[in-house]
């Protein structure tokens, strides 16, 4: 496909992907494990399942743990 001089096509302009916000629930628990998800990027497809079943365990145990009545 050529470049017609007349018609150069739509201006793109760079882009790049923002960083995504990050999830934060103010719970130590529960933040710790949303930053190791987030850190799943980073690591082999292996070391996945692992990080995801521990998560499950985490979560499971934060939302069984009763709230502090403050």
């Amino acid at each position: 496909m050529t470049e017609d001089a007349d018609f150069p096509g739509p201006d793109v302009p760079d882009f790049e992907d923002p960083e995504p916000e990050r999830v934060r629930t103010d719970v130590p628990e529960v933040d710790e494990v949303i930053a190791a998800v987030e850190e799943l990027e980073d690591r082999p497809i292996e070391e996945h399942v692992g990080v995801f079943e521990t998560a499950h365990d985490q979560l499971r145990r934060a939302l069984d743990t009763p709230a502090d009545p403050s």
